[in-house]
């Protein structure tokens, strides 16, 4: 007999990818209309919410055995569900480690641990072989993240956590020790051009990034990532979500970048 939830639906998009990662695709009845990863999970399988809303109706009618959600901004949705009877499980992760808990936790949920613990230990190996080559650095680029400009808005902790894995220092890495955005402003963009970082790395929640509205904030010209043009955009798919996307691609990425800068600036010693 199958103990295991055979209708799933995920509110976010990192448990997407998660169970076709784990060939576990089939359980999956629903996703959230953001999901942009795997690509064909937009045209294989319903979108019943978005993030902060979901057709609770269709849910119901869809029959799931098991909706998956991600933070307490899901509440609601969560609540609402449990009301109708819904199981309900909610991820409430912000670091590298709470990404590697909920893909075993999920691996777990539909019968493939060991499969989850491979794809874990997929990411321990990049991990390593990253601090291999950082280790020997002797300086480290200081980045700024801006996750939202208006109001600015630095990165959170599994980003934070990315920046320095890959080999450089946050120069907000305090605020992305808090959960919420709100929390994470910068109401003074003079802030950033005290910190005056030598890489800027920008993701705009999915909406496309317009260089010249960063570079022509006032004082901003001045700092040493504009001065070099080390601004750089990452894809949100990849960077913003709490999954494995963040660090099987997102982590290699935002190093090759770090490398550059590292191996430019040795030369010039």
């Amino acid at each position: 007999m199958d103990y295991f939830p055979k209708r799933i639906i995920c509110l976010t998009e990192e448990t997407t990818e998660t169970l076709y990662l784990l060939g576990e695709s089939d359980r999956i009845v629903g996703i959230s209309g953001f999901t942009m990863r795997p690509r064909r999970a937009r045209k294989e399988k319903p979108k019943v919410s978005t993030f902060l809303d979901a057709n609770i109706e269709e849910i119901i009618n869809l029959k799931p055995d098991l909706v998956i959600g991600f933070s307490d901004i899901q509440a609601d949705i969560a609540r609402e569900l449990i009301i109708r009877g819904i199981t309900v499980w909610v991820n409430n992760h912000r670091t590298v480690r709470g990404i590697l808990n909920m893909m075993v936790q999920l691996g777990t949920l539909v019968n493939k641990k060991q499969e989850a613990l491979e794809l874990v230990e997929r990411v321990q190996t990049i991990i390593s072989h990253i601090e291999s080559i950082t280790s020997k650095w002797s300086g480290r680029p200081r980045v700024y993240f801006e996750e939202w400009y208006d109001p600015l808005i630095s990165g959170i902790g599994w980003v934070s956590e990315i920046i320095h894995l890959a080999g450089g220092e946050d120069v907000f890495a305090m605020l992305g020790q808090q959960s919420l955005a709100k929390d994470r402003i910068i109401r003074d963009p003079a802030q950033v051009v005290r910190q005056n970082p030598d890489i800027i790395l920008v993701s705009w929640c999915g909406k496309p990034f317009k260089k010249d509205r960063l570079i022509s904030r006032e004082g901003w010209s001045e700092i040493k990532a504009v001065v070099t043009d080390a601004v750089h955009e990452l894809p949100a798919d990849i960077i913003l979500q709490p999954g494995p996307a963040a660090l099987i691609e997102g982590l290699p990425m935002v190093h090759e970048l770090f490398a550059a800068w590292y191996q430019n600036n040795s030369k010039k010693k």
